[in-house]
């Protein structure tokens, strides 16, 4: 019964945020500040989920083939490579370190 009880707090959270989203002046969204969040709000998303994913196992950094995998994407990044060039760096090194390595 708990997930049920999961799935309406859910459902309810979901619902008012979309209200509360809806019930925003127009006036407030049209400021300088909010539109410059808005915009750099998803990047700054992303960032921290990628390096939550890369040098995170469980609660404890590590430093492992995932975070150099992405210090090859970075560098690939750097010199402007295309994007497939750059997942293509991140993934042969990854997996070669992890081949090496065991």
């Amino acid at each position: 019964m708990n997930i049920w009880i999961a799935i309406g707090v859910t459902f309810v959270g979901c619902y008012l945020v979309k209200l509360a989203g809806l019930l925003v002046p127009v006036g407030a969204l049209e400021r300088p500040l909010v539109k410059r969040m808005a915009a750099l709000l998803p990047v700054a998303l992303l960032a921290a989920l990628t390096a939550q994913q890369a040098f995170a196992e469980g609660p404890v950094l590590q430093l492992d083939a995932k975070a150099l995998g992405l210090a090859a994407a970075a560098v690939a990044l750097l010199l402007r490579a295309p994007f497939l060039v750059v997942i293509g760096a991140a993934v042969v090194v990854t997996a070669g370190l992890r081949a090496l390595t065991g």
